[in-house]
């Protein structure tokens, strides 16, 4: 470990409250921080305005100022505490942005603090389109056609230069802010006005459309001595078109050809020796299959949302080495499980990670559901399987929208070809869902990718599980054959849905596969710089994970982010692990949203990576035998779970489920209030429409509908 000689005391900034394109993956990254550093001997300064946030909680940091993150309010807290250095690539979009104007304001140079991990000149080099384009001219790395502009005349002028359609791409913005596709004059005027102002330059560039092509992106980490490492290489399944924070993709990359690969991280080596970042970068290409043409798309000089996922993808903490290395560290100081020392870092395992976003059109009925360049998604679920097909089955129960495999979502199996060919112009956040009946309905492989240009190896494995289904329903009201059980295991398909295509229950099918030996088994990740796994399941492989005997307690978390659910919760079950731990127990956290502090590999003694369903929690149960489940810190996903686990025979410690069904129940929790004597609106329970309306008649409007068991 070492220390820089001339730096003591370090301030981080963070990212502020929760925002579309900048969530908890800052609080996980913030959190690394201040443990990496003051693991060196430094002394943490933290500015943040997030309550919610572990950041946040005294004891993370020497001193922690909840402070609105300004320029005006950080110089103050910077004249008062005199820190040496700043840190400013952990705090997403905001503490870069706001690192680069104190700089430019001389505040930094004002009070003798230089900024570290990446310096100022090199956040103008990642951030600002002119810089960034000139940095790549040096290194003779291809960019699609481009020019600047800082006016709406400017953009038209380009764009009828390089012709229709064309990408805006607003400079120092948060996930695609601003930004957007342009078919036309019309609409590049309001997206060229947009991000002119969204840009903290008021600067837009004008870009040849690439919409189409194959996204891939890579996570790379360098150190002082200029020693680079490639964390993961993740293939956007989705392509150019859709932001990467909507995308559903994958790692490692699993059509991307080796010899590709390779060129793509030479080119990412040449950007972040260039750029001068110390830690970890994120840089996005796109690749033209038709013409094998590589162009670079832009950097991350910072963690982000791909970071974190990279992160735990392959048990490789961006952050916590990020900071580490930013602190004086090199990669060969910190150990690896593998072969040594980091500086032989090479990503490996024998297992399919797939990220599926989280959105939240539902909440706003006016809004259109159409995926862009600007990024929409609230928040986002990992997975992890032996195969594609279960990682990817996985990743859409892990969604907790109520599906449980990708047939008969909505009315969309209902719906002819054609119309289903009307609903796949536009990406939206139902496009896998639409695909799979539209492949049950006949379309070929060969027009969905003309469609999507979605790769068609993805869309192969998509219609060999449209038509294992198709077989599947013929049993329909019988029993499954027992191969076939075992099969539909394998390629992901959940009890529930199985459940649901063969009209039986849940349990019956867990009955069954249970009988014929066909049950969860588990293996692990290992962490890199760290001795300590994650642990997740696979019906393809035998169980390699051991349990002790020690009295332990399972935490359920919350799951992916959304609208009501997010941070806040996460806070929660941290907090929760960290007092069980100091009363002796194991604990074990279950999880699937990458983003968060309860995913980090130190925060429980053991985290699995699971979705948050009876199925998947049972499982865990089963192996883990702890002494109960906490169920109400984790937001309504493991609120909705407390009675079906304990009808399967498990403790749950805290509030009872009867008493959480007396709260969530809105007919019993009439009664309750009726009980008590106290004053209540007047209401009636309906489950049916017509019984609503004989309600709503009595009552007389308007009336209010409040659902029970919701968010």
């Amino acid at each position: 470990m070492a220390k820089l000689p001339d730096i003591d005391k370090v301030l981080i900034i963070g990212s502020g409250p929760i925002i579309i394109g900048q969530a908890c993956e800052f609080d996980y990254s913030g959190t690394q921080a201040c443990k990496a550093l003051r693991s060196l001997g430094y002394k943490i300064v933290l500015v943040n305005s997030n309550p919610a946030t572990i950041m946040t909680d005294p004891g993370m940091a020497d001193a922690t100022y909840i402070e609105p993150l300004t320029v005006e309010s950080l110089e103050k807290i910077i004249a008062k505490e005199r820190p040496d250095a700043l840190l400013p690539n952990l705090g997403g979009q905001t503490g870069l942005n706001l690192a680069s104007e104190l700089y430019r304001k001389g505040i930094l140079q004002k009070y003798g603090t230089r900024i570290i991990g990446v310096q100022a000149d090199a956040i103008e080099r990642g951030e600002d389109r002119l810089a960034f384009k000139e940095t790549m001219k040096k290194l003779d790395i291809p960019l699609p056609r481009s020019d600047l502009a800082y006016s709406v005349e400017e953009a038209v002028e380009i764009a009828k230069r390089i012709g229709y359609p064309v990408i805006v791409r607003p400079a120092y913005t948060l996930g695609g802010t601003g930004g957007g596709a342009a078919f036309n004059e019309e609409e590049l005027r309001f997206i060229a006005g947009r991000g002119i102002k969204a840009s903290l330059i008021g600067q837009v560039l004008i870009e040849e459309s690439v919409l189409g092509w194959e996204e891939l992106e890579l996570e790379v980490v360098r150190d002082r001595e200029n020693n680079i490492i490639t964390v993961c290489f993740i293939e956007n399944i989705d392509p150019m078109g859709v932001h990467t924070g909507d995308s559903f993709c994958a790692a490692p990359m699993l059509t991307i050809s080796e010899e590709l690969q390779k060129k793509l991280q030479e080119y990412s080596y040449r950007i972040v020796e260039a750029i001068g970042v110390i830690g970890g970068t994120n840089i996005q290409f796109a690749h033209n299959p038709e013409d094998d043409r590589i162009v670079a798309i832009e950097i991350n000089p910072r963690t982000s949302r791909s970071s974190a996922l990279a992160s735990k993808a392959t048990g490789f903490p961006i952050a916590w080495v990020s900071s580490r290395l930013a602190g004086g560290d090199l990669l060969r100081d910190i150990p690896y499980w593998r072969k040594g020392t980091l500086d032989k870092y090479t990503p490996s395992g024998d297992y399919v990670v797939i990220k599926f976003a989280r959105w939240a059109f539902e909440k706003f009925p006016g809004a259109k559901d159409k995926l862009g360049t600007e990024m929409k998604a609230v928040g986002e679920v990992m997975s992890i399987g032996k195969n594609y097909k279960e990682a990817f089955q996985k990743a859409i129960r892990g969604l907790e929208i109520n599906r449980y495999g990708l047939g008969f979502a909505k009315n969309f199996n209902a719906l002819s070809l054609d119309e289903l060919r009307d609903l796949l112009v536009e990406p939206s956040s139902e496009r896998q869902f639409i695909m799979y009946e539209a492949l049950r309905k006949g379309m070929s492989i060969d027009e969905l990718y003309e469609r999507t240009k979605i790769k068609k190896w993805f869309l192969q494995e998509m219609k060999e599980m449209v038509e294992f289904e198709n077989e599947i329903l013929k049993y329909r009201g019988k029993e499954l054959p027992d191969e076939m059980l075992k099969k539909a295991k394998e390629w992901g398909f959940s009890d529930r849905y199985l459940g649901k295509l063969l009209d039986t229950s849940e349990e019956r099918i867990r009955e069954q596969r249970k009988k014929i030996g066909k049950v969860e088994a588990w293996d692990k990740v290992p962490v890199s710089g760290a001795n300590a796994y994650y642990y997740y399941s696979t019906y393809c492989a035998p169980d390699r994970v051991e349990v002790s005997n020690k009295e332990k307690v399972m935490i359920l978390g919350g799951g992916p982010n959304r609208i009501g659910q997010g941070i806040e919760f996460d806070y929660c079950c941290v907090h929760c692990a960290f007092a069980l731990k100091e009363l002796g127990y194991e604990t074990i956290m279950v999880n699937s949203n990458p983003e968060t502090v309860s995913t980090d590999y130190d925060t429980s003694d053991k985290l699995y990576f699971e979705p948050l369903t009876l199925e998947d929690v049972l499982s865990i149960y089963e192996k883990e035998r702890p002494m109960g489940v906490v169920v109400q810190l984790g937001g309504q996903t493991p609120l909705n779970l407390a009675v079906p686990l304990l009808k399967a025979g498990v403790k749950i410690l805290g509030t009872s489920p009867d008493s959480i069904d007396r709260a969530e129940d809105r007919k019993r929790f009439t009664q309750l209030l009726d009980k008590l004597g106290l004053k209540q609106a007047e209401n009636g329970t309906a489950f049916s429409f017509e019984e609503a309306k004989k309600i709503a008649k009595e009552i007389g409007y308007p009336v209010m509908v409040r659902p029970s068991y919701v968010l």
